[in-house]
């Protein structure tokens, strides 16, 4: 019966030679395992010829697991260790078929036939493991497959979602940068309103400088002739009165350049400087500009303007140009919705825009009325969303409030709230806090 266990040693140590699939292992073994093979058969031979009964049994599975504890300890050999551990047995068997016979040779020729059973079941398990670890083998190779195949598909989806990714990033910067142009479209709509509101107000003292400058030069030839008549008092009484007319033209000066000023403190980019400002003189200031911004598109257009303006009201460190746009953007909505009104109330219907100021709290509170159309109720949540407008197209790019929200709340934290009652007026408040 030994021929099972060196026909099992020999099988095993060629199986491991074809096994070793990288370079540097089978130059390391191939050797080694093909002598190996050679002596296992020689030694076969030797004890097949010279000995016989229990020894052949002893000797052969002897030879067998010295093989298994060997290539056992051998890390070369760890992915080959399933098909070692499955040899074991037949040593075993060997080992105890081997001393059986030497010890009880009665008991052994007695159940022989149990022990060849045993043997042979033995030399058949390692092919049986073999075979059941192939089909291990094939069915993760299949899933090794798979993976690769997914680990493709997922490569070729996280490139797809990287290029929807880069469009994304490309169509975020494109509405950045349509945002801001429409951010700058709104601050010049609202710089077209104050420039026609300008055209007006700047008239007055233009006038004024013009009217005093011409009065002064008739006096001035009046005073030449009483001071070649040797009239000294009346020439001293005009010089007088041209010293009034140039105090008034340097007052009228000064108040066509604050109007220049502004318009350039508009027109420009928020320095980021907050300064002490006068809020009463500011929403004065841009509460005629508004007016006369309107009147320059609509000359039939006329409407009452009523202020109450707290003469106590402390300067409030704010962004001058930034809070002079939202008082021009609710001025101009104001007039508008009286405007809009006019057109269909009759004669009797009178536009009023009334401008409140007052420290409550510490807090500044500006309020902006009008007698105008009112808000709709289920509008009123709406009106403070960008590119909400209730304008005709071409009249409102809807970012008006929206900016004035902004620059209230996130550049001054303040507060910016609406009243109103639909067709009869509307009321926005706006606290700056002090």
């Amino acid at each position: 019966m030994s021929v099972f266990y060196f026909l099992a040693a020999f099988i095993l140590i060629n199986r491991l030679n074809k096994s070793l699939l990288d370079f540097d292992l089978k130059f390391k073994w191939n050797r080694i395992l093909l002598w190996s093979n050679w002596g296992v058969a020689i030694l076969f031979l030797v004890v097949q010829s010279l000995l016989e009964g229990g020894l052949n049994d002893i000797i052969g599975s002897a030879v067998l697991l010295g093989i298994l504890i060997y290539i056992n300890k051998e890390p070369d050999f760890s992915g080959f260790r399933f098909y070692v551990w499955a040899n074991y047995p037949l040593a075993g068997v060997g080992l105890i078929t081997g001393l059986t016979q030497l010890i009880a040779p009665d008991f052994y020729d007695k159940y022989e036939q149990y022990f060849i059973y045993a043997i042979l079941a033995a030399f058949v398990w390692p092919f049986a493991r073999w075979m059941s670890s192939k089909k291990q083998r094939e069915e993760l190779k299949t899933i090794n497959m798979r993976n690769q195949q997914l680990d493709t598909l997922v490569a070729q989806r996280t490139a797809q979602l990287t290029e929807q990714k880069n469009e994304l990033q490309n169509t975020v910067e494109l509405l950045k940068a349509t945002q801001a142009q429409l951010i700058q479209q709104e601050k010049l709509a609202s710089l077209g309103e104050l420039t026609a509101g300008i055209a007006h107000e700047i008239q007055n003292p233009l006038n004024f400088v013009n009217n005093f400058s011409e009065v002064s030069m008739e006096l001035i030839d009046e005073m030449d002739e009483e001071l070649a008549k040797g009239d000294t008092a009346e020439a001293m009484a005009i010089a007088n009165d041209i010293k009034q007319n140039l105090e008034k033209i340097i007052h009228h000066g000064k108040r066509a350049d604050g109007i220049v000023k502004g318009m350039l403190q508009h027109s420009r980019a928020s320095s980021g400087v907050k300064e002490p400002t006068d809020i009463n003189a500011l929403a004065d200031e841009y509460l005629r500009l508004a007016y006369h911004g309107l009147r320059a598109k609509d000359k039939s257009f006329n409407a009452e303007m009523i202020t109450h303006f707290d003469p106590q009201l402390p300067k409030v460190n704010v962004l001058p140009q930034d809070i002079g746009r939202v008082l021009l953007n609710l001025f101009t909505n104001a007039f508008y919705a009286t405007q809009q009104k006019q057109k269909t109330a009759g004669p009797a219907y009178k536009p009023i825009v009334e401008v409140s100021t007052t420290k409550i709290k510490g807090f500044i509170e500006i309020k902006v009325k009008d007698n105008g159309m009112g808000i709709p109720d289920e509008i009123k949540d709406k009106i403070m969303q960008p590119f909400f407008t209730t304008k005709p197209t071409g009249e409102g790019t809807g970012l008006g409030l929206s900016l004035s929200h902004d620059i209230l709340v996130k550049g001054h934290g303040g507060i910016m709230s609406v009243e109103s009652v639909e067709g009869e007026y509307s009321v926005f408040i706006v606290k700056l806090p002090l």
